[in-house]
């Protein structure tokens, strides 16, 4: 560590960036949930760690990148989205309140939103599409916290929402091993074809975070990586040099 004069350690640099990659299962939110299933309790609790640790690097902005948005289109205060399309009849904010005129925010926006309320993240917040994630990443300055919104392969068993395919616990095993190392330039190379077809949502947003980082240095931590109805549900952290 270098020190100022007189022996004092001087503050260590900031992040360029901190990102939380979590699941968005619109029954992280406990009210469409119902009753909680000890499997959900322990996806939202690691996703509340990941986005805790993204706060960790102090972050003015978090941006929140998910699947349904498109290109230029943004999301901010006084925008929301429901949840009546899964039983509940409530309806939330991206950040503040309410307004007329509202846009509606994707069920990832609006998922990603309730996480980070849940943390109370007081700064700005931002949500976009992954097609506009490397452009945003270029014009914020660090610290930045992104926020990426995205489901592993919901082919993973029989009863899964679209069956079973023997090439989906692989493809989630390989986007696991780059979370937890850190392997910007694997997330970037995923396949966006073999991703769709195994109807793995979160491919666009985990390559468009890949290609911003790539080639940067990552401390990385997977916090949960399980599949318990049938679809993947990595959930990691990284702080970005």
């Amino acid at each position: 560590m270098t020190s100022l004069p007189g022996g004092v350690p001087a503050p260590a640099p900031r992040p360029s960036a901190a990102v939380a990659f979590c699941p968005c299962p619109p029954l992280l939110v406990p009210a469409v949930e119902g009753r909680p299933a000890p499997e959900t309790t322990a996806l939202r609790a690691a996703c509340v760690e990941a986005v805790t640790a993204l706060l960790g690097a102090r972050p003015e902005v978090v941006v929140v990148v998910g699947p349904g948005a498109a290109r230029g289109e943004r999301f901010g205060a006084g925008d929301g989205g429901a949840l009546r399309g899964f039983g509940v009849d409530l309806e939330l904010p991206f950040d503040g309140r309410l307004r007329p005129g509202r846009r509606r925010l994707p069920t990832a926006h609006l998922v990603g939103a309730w996480l980070l309320d849940q943390v109370a993240f007081a700064g700005t917040r931002v949500g976009i599409g992954p097609a506009d994630l490397g452009q945003l990443l270029r014009d914020l300055p660090p610290t930045v916290g992104v926020l990426a919104m995205g489901d592993g392969s919901a082919r993973r068993t029989v009863k899964a929402p679209g069956y079973l395919d023997p090439a989906a616990e692989p493809f989630d095993a390989a986007v696991a091993s780059a979370l937890a190392t850190g392997d910007a330039a694997a997330l970037a190379a995923l396949d966006p074809a073999e991703g769709a077809r195994l109807l793995a949502a979160g491919v666009p947003v985990w390559r468009a975070v890949g290609a911003a980082l790539a080639g940067r240095h990552v401390t990385a931590h997977l916090r949960h990586d399980a599949a318990p109805f049938g679809v993947g549900y990595p959930v990691a952290d990284w702080v970005v040099a």
